[in-house]
């Protein structure tokens, strides 16, 4: 399941839901993203993400569809928060429930990497200097390209 919030995020309350009654798995490995106070040296009063819901989540459905296709996972979940987000505050959080952790880690790794890299949102972070929009790192695509497999 994935969802975009446009309000803040309670990875407690996502995660408690998530393992509720869940006597059919093993592990359940859990992210929590969060809204850092400086990038690159550079202070950060907040974070503005614009999304296009609809063609966002559709996008971020495609990859929970292919996270659950390439490893062997009983659920995943993804909420994604859109909007202003305050530092400190939980940008995404991702959960994925395997019957073995392997598959849970790996699994919640992939899907993180392909929401970075792939996930149309826009960022613009706010300081005392002014605002700036940024995208994903170098280090974000390779990340996300070490799951490129070879044909």
């Amino acid at each position: 399941m994935v969802r975009l919030e446009d309000t803040p995020i309670d990875p407690g309350a996502l995660l408690a839901e998530f393992v509720r009654n869940r006597g059919d798995a093993g592990a359940v490995v859990n992210f929590t993203g969060l809204t850092r106070d400086a990038t690159s040296g550079q202070p950060v009063s907040r974070l503005t993400l614009d999304a296009y819901p609809g063609w966002t989540e559709k996008v971020m459905a495609e990859l929970e569809a292919e996270t659950r296709a390439r490893f062997d996972v009983i659920d995943v979940l993804a909420v994604h928060r859109w909007g202003v987000v305050e530092v400190g505050q939980p940008i995404v959080f991702v959960a994925v429930a395997a019957v073995h952790r392997r598959s849970a880690f790996e699994a919640a790794d992939f899907l993180m990497d392909q929401l970075k890299t792939h996930a149309p949102f826009w960022k613009k972070e706010d300081g005392p200097d002014g605002s700036r929009w940024i995208e994903a790192r170098p280090e974000d695509h390779a990340d996300a390209a070490r799951w490129i497999q070879p044909e």
